[in-house]
């Protein structure tokens, strides 16, 4: 991870999310994939997820000056979460994946893109538009804002929160 990276991983998400009204509840980039949990209330997951991810391979393949594949060519893993539980258990999973690989020992030590902290503390993050990729006059935002939220449709946010927040705290 470095900073270039994780603008663009943030933008890219961001950019997505705002197109196809999808809620991002967590994310972190890990070295070579990512773990998301996002809330679809229009059935929009599949084009989010062709935007998001050929946004972000155009843009890192430029970054890196590749030009081959630069995600896997399988299909995308996507969990359908059915409770609240389930929601819990993937939010802490996606908080603590580079503590379980033994990356870091603590989740706020991951230096890749993450939106741990910006979840718990209600801040949203900020990216810029990648100069590397995107023309500096084009359409894209100069600036965006992803702000990660717990739908209310999954009951009490704090609650919720407070028990991701416990979990995580005895993975690490």
């Amino acid at each position: 991870p470095d900073s270039e990276t994780n603008n663009a991983v943030i933008y890219c998400l961001a950019v997505a999310s705002e197109r196809y009204r999808i809620d991002v509840i967590d994310f972190v980039q890990m070295s070579n994939h990512l773990h998301d949990g996002i809330f679809d209330r229009e059935g929009n997951a599949p084009a989010f997820y062709e935007h998001f991810h050929k946004l972000l391979a155009k843009c890192m393949n430029a970054l890196r000056g590749r030009w081959e594949n630069f995600f896997s060519s399988e299909q995308v893993c996507v969990v359908r979460l059915e409770t609240r539980e389930d929601v819990i258990n993937k939010l802490v999973y996606i908080a603590t994946n580079p503590v379980k690989d033994d990356l870091v020992e603590r989740v706020d030590e991951w230096p890749g893109a993450s939106g741990y902290r910006a979840l718990m503390s209600g801040e949203p993050l900020r990216a810029t538009r990648p100069k590397h990729f995107f023309a500096e006059n084009g359409t894209m935002p100069a600036e965006v804002t992803l702000e990660l939220t717990i739908p209310p449709e999954l009951g009490d946010r704090e609650s919720l929160l407070e028990e991701v927040r416990a979990r995580v705290a005895a993975v690490e």
